[in-house]
């Protein structure tokens, strides 16, 4: 089953891997770049904070926690432990992976950094604005969230297994966390538990 299973990862990287051009390798590379997303992360900022109103400061706290705790747990307890190696990495089929610019990225790819922490963020942030902007899920699950795992698959850092695992990682961890301001919001004074305007 095991063998199975990492079969069909190779086949479907390669597939993704293999199904590039110069314009899509132009913007995989940059939707990657984790600068090309600064006013994007200027939007959310200011959105959580007009949901947050007088508890504006928490998403301060929150999110800078949340991305250091899916990022330190992405590579700590699976990039350290798994010592799966990245397809660019991997001297059995590294010769046949398409990459951009010469960008491979670490020795181990296993979970995707990069999936984990664009997803904790997707979720702890829509599950914030999900009642005053119920439409935004697909913008930051597909648009963002996706559209950034995708490109670690495009790119050959990643296997696709890499970017599921670590979509789940950040999912749970976002969630987690969100359960955790609510709490705390609870117990603040002059507390204001309501998402909606």
């Amino acid at each position: 089953m095991i063998s199975f299973l990492e079969n069909f990862d190779r086949k479907l990287f390669f597939l993704i891997n293999g199904f590039h051009s110069e314009s899509a390798d132009w913007v995989f590379y940059y939707v990657s770049f984790k600068f090309t997303w600064v006013p994007f992360y200027a939007l959310l900022l200011f959105m959580c904070v007009k949901v947050l109103k007088k508890q504006w400061w928490l998403v301060l706290v929150f999110i800078p926690l949340l991305i250091t705790a899916t990022d330190q747990i992405s590579v700590q307890l699976f990039k350290n432990m798994f010592l799966r190696y990245r397809p660019c990495q991997n001297l059995e089929i590294k010769d046949q992976v398409h990459l951009v610019r010469g960008y491979c990225g670490g020795m181990y790819g296993f979970i995707s950094s990069h999936a984990a922490n664009t997803f904790a963020l997707a979720m702890f942030v829509w599950l914030l604005l999900r009642k005053s902007y119920r439409y935004w899920w697909w913008i930051l699950f597909v648009g963002f969230a996706g559209l950034t795992a995708y490109s670690r698959v495009y790119l050959g850092a990643h296997y696709p297994a890499d970017v599921v695992v670590g979509a789940l990682l950040g999912i749970s961890l976002g969630f987690l966390f969100y359960v955790l301001l609510q709490w705390i919001r609870g117990k603040l004074p002059g507390r204001q538990i309501k998402t909606s305007h």
